[in-house]
């Protein structure tokens, strides 16, 4: 059967009306890391009919990616990633311009971001991420992320924004990038963790011995197909309604999705928050066995 645009969309139409949907055929975006999430939300915006992507990424599939990146499969084990996934996307809308880039994406960044006003941050390399979110902001670029979570979750962070370094108070702020050392970089991940358990149940989403093997180093990042995937799907749907113009306005913290107990969960407010805090360092300095963590 010939492939045809028009019928592929076809079903589209009633989410969206026609202008809609033309609007999402000629916007670009920039994916950058398309192994579990970005690869998720690949898949659903190409499926649903936006047709010029920029994807970013490094790597190569390996067997453990099986278990969750969409575009990884017995055949392209091994392969690139990015070249991987561009083949794949185009056998789902073979009309689709795909600019690819490998670990020189930081280089050409600025030049992207003239092309693409939206943004999906499928990286999990905290430095890399700051420089994607303070170039998006003088770009006048919206960034679609998650945070680092057992639950799905999904922020959107639009230019006019605190960035993530300010809104949960990274060492970072104001730091140039070749200056930040691997100690700072320890406290935003430990920053991040903290924001989460502070406003999500994700502690009770894990086995907690489980992750604290993983936090000691003595087993691989946890992840699962049914929540890498449905935050791949939780950002695709932000990308679309950036896209879009619908209101996603005070996005920037997010929220996270429970599936487990059925439930959203949104930030906390600033009394409980404050408490939650304390608890939840104390909880971290007991489970990573710290001495002390930073304030």
């Amino acid at each position: 059967m010939s492939f045809s645009y028009e019928t592929m969309i076809s079903r589209n139409l009633g989410f969206v009306d026609e202008a809609e949907q033309k609007r999402l055929a000629e916007s670009s975006v920039f994916v950058c890391g398309v192994g579990g999430m970005g690869g998720g939300t690949l898949q659903s915006l190409v499926r649903a009919g936006i047709c010029k992507f920029e994807i970013a990424d490094f790597d190569s599939f390996e067997v453990s990616n099986l278990n969750r990146q969409v575009f990884a499969t017995l055949d392209t084990l091994g392969h690139n990633k990015v070249l991987a996934t561009k083949a794949a996307l185009l056998k789902i809308n073979p009309q689709c311009e795909i600019r690819t880039h490998g670990g020189e994406w930081t280089e050409k960044l600025d030049e992207i971001l003239d092309r693409c006003k939206v943004v999906v941050n499928g990286m999990d390399d905290v430095v890399a991420g700051l420089y994607l979110y303070r170039r998006a902001k003088v770009k006048n670029a919206t960034v679609i992320d998650a945070y680092t979570s057992p639950l799905p979750s999904v922020t959107s962070v639009h230019p006019e924004a605190r960035r993530p370094e300010e809104r949960l108070g990274y060492p970072t702020v104001g730091v140039p990038l070749h200056e930040i050392t691997d100690e700072m970089v320890q406290t935003c991940k430990l920053r991040e963790i903290e924001y989460v358990l502070t406003h999500s149940s994700s502690a009770t989403a894990v086995h907690l011995e489980i992750a604290s093997e993983m936090f000691a180093g003595q087993r691989p990042r946890m992840s699962f197909a049914p929540m890498v995937i449905t935050t791949g799907n939780l950002m695709a749907f932000e990308v679309i309604r950036t896209i879009l113009g619908r209101d996603s306005k005070g996005m920037e913290r997010g929220y996270f999705f429970n599936p487990w107990k059925i439930r959203i969960e949104k930030h906390c407010n600033p009394i409980v928050a404050f408490f939650m805090k304390f608890i939840v360092r104390h909880f971290l300095k007991r489970f990573l066995k710290q001495e002390a963590l930073p304030c």
